[in-house]
């Protein structure tokens, strides 16, 4: 099926549209750094065997997971809502006990409200927990534990009393930082609205929809990136609540408004919770005009949910506005972000097992046998997704059975970002997206491919590829990368000794190699001539007339063109 067809034209246009180059500004190098992500932590299960996970937080599981991000030597953390399950005053200090390990470490933690949080009964006994979130999580208002983080904001509405409820915050130096605003529009004492029994809603988006484009803009912000992150998303696979009200088709003038101050902004992502389940998605408004891509956190809770079907009439026919790119249900998880000029990297982790029951089964045993009493399980993370963008490159959508020789960009011209470019051009000569992977509901997951490009080495830029591969493979399909190089810098010799040609970063230290090398499978050989479609995985060449290098792999990451140790085998 093809990608204008998979995604309708209108769609197609407003992704591309959404995922344009940025003006660039010139400054400092950049040091790359990193901030996590995680969801819902609500504790669920009527029993606790190891009386660790008590006043309703998944305590267990966010000991498990901190570890795992102060290696990774993450900045801060942000969770995106539901904290707890019921929103008591002593639930909500549970949590924040259980951030300590981070702080500790020198890493800071900042949360939001999620609708659990509104639920403390007797109705309003703790002011929908707004007192005791503000005395836990003072960073949220800069006042303290805030490492680095800084020009912390609140927007101004409903008589301020959504002072460290919604804010915003920058991380960075110059020309490598980012601005984060978080959306809280859940009920507070000046401000109740009730969808069914259990959403209570406060200051709407459309409320706060001033400060928030005060907060992205683009040409007054001082930032390279921006995030936008809030509980609820804006279409999600199981609630059918989003943060404009009841279902999908609630105030769409709201949600154009919204969505279009993200595109013309540069906001790729969308990042939020409330659905324990990792789903990447392209989401447009409904007018057609806009989009940004949404990422639902996995669950790190006792709690899972499975989708609902897309004909349901609870989604109101807007499911069209959707195309899934990943999905993983019922497995415990986190993210890790990494910062690096006008390039952002995803790791996406989870257990290796997944498949855990819910709520009173959760968890099943590790054997897929009896239940183990209630227990939270020793999990074990592994990377199961990564994914980007480049401020400096494009994004291409790739529907199943497409061909990924639409896929060509060339880097900037001259200075950059504070970087030096060359202009390489990149182009995928031949490869065809062989996955066959669907979400729950059996709709193909599409590929979307992004390009970046880092500084220049000796002969060329380097360009970064991602998205080529499916959630939990460590390989890609076969394809076919040429990349220019400058032959004024090129030695004539090493081409013919076939020691020059594409290379590949082995490792974060900047370790390269022939790009054919770390392919899983084929027999390396060099070629001083022109691709042809007759050559196999793992064969790589030169082509002196048109100053091109190729190779043909099944792995992404960064490429560059340039010398390497060996010939190719």
């Amino acid at each position: 099926m093809k990608a204008t067809r998979m995604a309708s034209a209108w769609f197609l246009m407003a992704a591309m549209a959404a995922l344009a180059p940025a003006t660039a500004r010139a400054a400092a190098a950049a040091v790359p750094w990193r901030f996590g992500v995680m969801a819902d932590t609500q504790w669920t299960c009527g029993t606790d065997p190891s009386g660790q996970n008590l006043n309703a937080v998944s305590v267990e599981i966010i000991n498990q997971i901190n570890p795992q991000f102060i290696a990774a030597g993450v900045k801060f953390v942000i969770q995106v809502g539901d904290l707890t399950q019921h929103g008591s005053n002593i639930e909500i200090q549970a949590r924040a006990k259980a951030a300590q390990s981070l702080l500790d470490a020198g890493i800071g933690f900042f949360p939001m409200r999620g609708n659990h949080e509104t639920y403390a009964m007797p109705t309003n006994s703790n002011g929908y927990g707004i007192p005791q979130f503000r005395e836990s999580f003072p960073q949220t208002r800069g006042l303290t534990n805030t490492f680095g983080a800084s020009h912390f904001n609140s927007p101004a509405a409903d008589n301020n009393n959504l002072d460290g409820l919604s804010y915003a915050f920058d991380y960075g130096a110059d020309s490598n930082n980012a601005r984060f605003v978080v959306i809280d529009n859940w009920v507070t004492p000046d401000r109740q609205a009730t969808f069914g029994d259990i959403i209570h809603y406060g200051c709407t988006f459309g409320d706060q929809q001033a400060w928030i484009g005060e907060q992205l803009d683009q040409t007054t912000r001082g930032t390279t990136h921006a995030f936008v992150l809030s509980h609820q998303p804006l279409m999600a696979e199981n609630h059918q609540d989003t943060p404009f009200g009841g279902n999908a088709a609630t105030n769409p003038a709201m949600q154009n408004a919204f969505i279009a101050s993200l595109q013309c902004n540069n906001v790729r992502y969308y990042i939020c919770g409330h659905d324990h389940i990792h789903q990447r998605s392209l989401i447009a408004s409904p007018d057609g005009h806009s989009c940004v891509e949404e990422i639902i956190g996995v669950s790190d809770s006792s709690k899972f949910y499975t989708p609902k079907r897309i004909d349901d009439p609870g989604w109101a026919g807007q499911k069209t506005r959707e195309v899934p790119l990943s999905q993983e249900m019922k497995t415990v998880g986190y993210y890790i972000y990494t910062v690096d000029g006008p390039r952002l990297t995803v790791d996406y982790y989870s257990d290796d097992h997944g498949g855990w029951g819910s709520d009173k089964d959760y968890p099943v045993a590790a054997t897929g046998g009896a239940f183990t009493n209630l227990a939270t399980p020793a999990f074990r993370f592994v990377k199961k997704e990564t994914f980007g963008y480049s401020l400096n490159g494009q994004a291409f959508l790739v529907g199943q059975g497409e061909s990924y020789t639409a896929v060509a960009d060339r880097a900037p011209h001259g200075e950059a970002y504070g970087e030096s470019y060359k202009g390489t051009t990149a182009r995928i000569l031949a490869g065809v997206n062989g996955s066959t992977n669907r979400d729950y509901n059996g709709r193909p997951l599409v590929r979307e491919i992004d390009t970046g490009w880092a500084p220049s080495l000796q002969t060329s830029d380097v360009l970064t590829l991602w998205g080529l591969s499916d959630l939990g493979a460590n390989r890609t399909d076969t394809y076919v990368l040429s990349m220019s190089y400058d032959p004024a810098a090129t030695s004539m010799p090493a081409i013919q000794a076939g020691t020059f040609g594409l290379v590949a970063r082995a490792t974060r230290d900047g370790n390269w190699v022939n790009a054919v090398d770390l392919n899983a499978g084929g027999s390396p050989s060099f070629v001083l001539d022109a691709w042809n479609q007759k050559y196999a995985l793992g064969t790589c060449g030169v082509d002196t007339n048109t100053s091109t290098a190729w190779a043909v792999v099944n792995h992404a990451g960064d490429f560059a063109v340039g010398s390497f140790p060996h010939t190719a085998k």
